[in-house]
């Protein structure tokens, strides 16, 4: 068991959460755990008592109680893991990288998960002393996610995302023939609690203001390749537009249509057919950024199976 820690907050590290701060700096212990730690008052700043929301301040003093070393042994993840993640970066600078998430794979730990991305990238990048999610995906849904590698670049992003000034492209597959080029979705979205307890979004004039842009792309038997450009942010919003259009994405298990999923199961597709195409932004510090994500095979080898 290691002794108490105290720890110094410097000025990179200045606006996160202590929660976030705590997941980096206590590799590897469950994030239920470290909310217990905060909650029972055995982390503090400053002396006092924080909640998991507080947000450091430079020169704030951390004490980290003791951990025992069991509580973080068998969660790191694999070198196969961490070696597809950094393979899968498609740009990288001093700010931050874009790389092409895998399908499957959560963005952070949590709710059962020992590990997500975030958190494989910290492993396998220890000479960095920041890295942190600028946006989140879908554990199901793969394509470009960007990584700030400085405070000030993930405070930058953060506010390109909230002006909507980041150009975000999808590409899906969804059920059934459309009849349209183009489709613009503006219905408000609000979260409710699904099937099981898992929440989903549903349309409600008074939900959260949401914006999606369908262009169609390819007409199939069936089904109809689009492409999707985001304007606004919310938690399954693509998801849920689609199924407002009565064309769900494919293989979704939340907003799908199961019996018409059969079909491409039988292709060998196994997962979501949604993919994060593109994003083009420009922030403070450095070059524009203008990233292309390819399709994966598995979403190559069904779109040719529904050619043949």
């Amino acid at each position: 068991m290691a002794g108490v820690e105290y720890v110094v907050i410097s000025e990179e590290f200045a606006g996160q959460r202590i929660d976030n701060y705590l997941l980096r700096f206590l590799k590897g212990v469950p994030k239920t755990r470290i909310y217990r730690l905060l909650r029972k008052g055995e982390v503090r700043v400053n002396g006092g008592r924080i909640g998991p929301s507080y947000r450091l301040a430079t020169d704030d003093k951390i004490r980290v109680p003791p951990i025992r070393r069991a509580d973080v042994e068998g969660v790191s993840p694999s070198v196969r893991i961490t070696d597809r993640l950094n393979a899968a970066i498609l740009y990288e600078d001093e700010r931050l990288m874009v790389l092409s998430k895998p399908s499957g794979l959560a963005v952070h730990g949590g709710s059962g998960l020992a590990y997500g991305i975030i958190e494989a990238l910290r492993d396998s990048r220890p000479d960095l002393p920041f890295l942190d999610l600028a946006h989140r995906l879908d554990r199901d849904t793969s394509g470009c996610l960007v990584i700030a590698k400085r405070r000030s670049a993930l405070r930058r992003l953060n506010e390109a995302f909230k002006n909507h000034s980041v150009i975000k492209e999808y590409i899906a597959l969804v059920h059934g023939e459309v009849d349209w080029r183009k489709k613009t979705v503006t219905v408000p979205l609000r979260a409710v609690a699904g099937t099981g307890g898992e929440r989903i979004m549903q349309p409600d004039d008074e939900g959260v203001t949401a914006r999606t842009d369908f262009y169609c792309e390819a007409v199939y038997n069936g089904c109809s390749l689009v492409r999707v450009r985001l304007h606004t942010g919310r938690m399954h919003q693509i998801r849920a537009h689609a199924k407002y259009l009565g064309h769900p994405v494919v293989l979704d298990r939340r907003y799908g249509n199961p019996s018409a999923d059969k079909r491409f199961r039988n292709l060998g597709l196994r997962r979501l057919f949604l993919h994060a195409s593109r994003i083009q932004f420009e922030i403070e510090g450095g070059p524009p950024v203008n990233v292309t994500a390819p399709l994966p095979d598995e979403l190559i080898a069904t779109q040719k199976g529904l050619s043949q």
